[in-house]
């Protein structure tokens, strides 16, 4: 190849990616456990981080949208673990607070964090400098967005 910077093995894209799968698929067992999926296991974070936010809360702190938010919210009532209902002060909004049963699974999940760091071989010292970076990484992407420019 004559440009190696188009390598598929160079492309930080692709570790990401190949990262995300790796982490989604040891996160799997540990979360069966619990009764949730990935996304419901997101959304409960933030309900037990912050119990009676809205759905519009929801979905920013998560980032998707109320289309994708809406039916996880729908199945995590059925479940027990959450009841929406509509914000008194306004009626267009509605409040996700949890049940009994979700403030309960809360103590469950409290093992996962350190379960996945020994899932992905690495220890929790470790696994603090990753979220680190991975914040710092995070954290300046509007900058770079908001200048305009990509740096090349």
């Amino acid at each position: 190849m004559s440009r190696p910077e188009l390598l598929l093995s160079n492309q930080l894209c692709f570790l990401v990616y190949r990262l995300e799968r790796e982490i989604s698929a040891r996160y799997r067992p540990l979360l069966q456990r619990l009764g949730l999926t990935y996304p419901q296991y997101l959304a409960m974070l933030v309900l037990w981080e912050q119990d009676g936010r809205t759905v519009t809360e929801l979905c920013r702190l998560l980032g998707l949208d109320t289309g994708t938010v809406s039916p996880l919210l729908r199945r995590l009532e059925q479940a027990g673990l959450l009841k929406r209902c509509r914000n008194r002060g306004d009626e267009r909004s509605v409040v996700v607070e949890l049940s009994l049963a979700g403030k309960k699974l809360e103590e469950q999940a409290a093992s996962i964090p350190a379960a996945l760091a020994s899932c992905l071989g690495i220890g929790t010292r470790e696994y603090a400098g990753l979220h680190r970076t991975f914040s710092d990484v995070l954290a300046k992407l509007p900058r770079v967005r908001n200048a305009g420019t990509v740096s090349r």
